[in-house]
């Protein structure tokens, strides 16, 4: 992948999915929902195509969509170990994934080989790249892969509905915690690795990865989080469960986005609050 050629790849490869009718968009009303200082966003699913719910429905039958990929959802050659594709099914326009070549698990700790990937990506256009560790954490797909949006976050005017939290009580420097969130987390800054070539970067982020994730993930007995990085921060959520009644949650809920598939399910977000959602998925601090 040359640098500078990732935007445009994205960009051509989403026309002519859209027009081979193989990229399948979930249309959705986006709704605002204040909550402890954020302005939520709660996408409201208007509808889900037969094709698209059918599709949705095979993803637990066991079947890996990456091996093979479907050649219309190929964006870029990474790197040696990685791919991105197009997701297939997505909410947010111009929703990637960068998978590996091979399969690995997607409850398999993150290696400077992913991170290298990652910071590859976003060193393209301003994105936020997340890692759902586990079905309990939002996964859909047993193969490992991360996923990147761009930024701001459904067209906003922060990176991300999370910022305001981040700005005002956020670490300068190492680990540290947003006192306003009711559920476990580590957070630290990582400006200066954006920046950083990317063998360095990639190695520097593994390394404040591992510190996050501590005795939480254990080789032999991984558990569910969330990981989420933009050019300025990097978050990590243990989880406890996958949904809040019937609500599921992945990494976007903790950068503030959370999806309905009915009016039912917007009211229970309004209902308890989407900080509340996140608490309640999460685990106590």
């Amino acid at each position: 992948m040359k640098p500078g050629s990732l935007w445009p790849a994205v960009l051509e490869t989403t026309e002519d999915a859209l027009r081979l009718g193989a990229l399948e968009r979930i249309p959705t009303r986006m709704v605002m929902v204040d909550d402890s200082g954020v302005r939520f966003q709660a996408h409201l699913v208007q509808q889900l195509q037969r094709k698209a719910r059918a599709r949705i429905a095979q993803r637990h039958t066991g079947a890996n969509p990456f091996l093979p990929y479907e050649p219309a959802m190929f964006v870029a050659d990474v790197s040696d170990h990685h791919v991105c594709l197009l997701n297939k099914f997505n909410v947010m326009d111009h929703h990637l994934l960068i998978v590996t070549r091979e399969f690995e698990d997607q409850e398999t700790l993150l290696t400077a080989s992913d991170f290298e990937a990652m910071w590859r990506c976003m060193g393209e256009f301003d994105s936020l790249a997340f890692y759902n560790s586990g079905e309990i954490a939002g996964a859909s797909q047993p193969h490992k892969h991360l996923q990147l949006v761009p930024l701001p976050l459904g067209g906003g005017t922060e990176h991300t509905p999370m910022d305001s939290l981040v700005e005002a009580t956020g670490p300068h420097a190492g680990l540290g915690t947003i006192e306003a969130f009711p559920f476990s987390h580590s957070i630290a800054p990582v400006s200066d690795l954006a920046n950083r070539p990317l063998t360095e970067a990639a190695l520097e982020t593994e390394a404040l990865y591992r510190e996050m994730v501590g005795v939480w993930v254990e080789a032999a007995a991984p558990k569910p989080y969330n990981l989420l990085v933009t050019r300025d921060w990097m978050l990590f959520v243990p989880r406890s469960v996958e949904k809040h009644g019937p609500i599921s949650v992945n990494a976007l809920g903790y950068a503030g986005s959370l999806l309905a598939r009915n009016e039912e399910e917007l009211d229970l977000i309004r209902q308890r609050g989407p900080m509340g959602i996140l608490e309640d998925v999460g685990i106590s601090p």
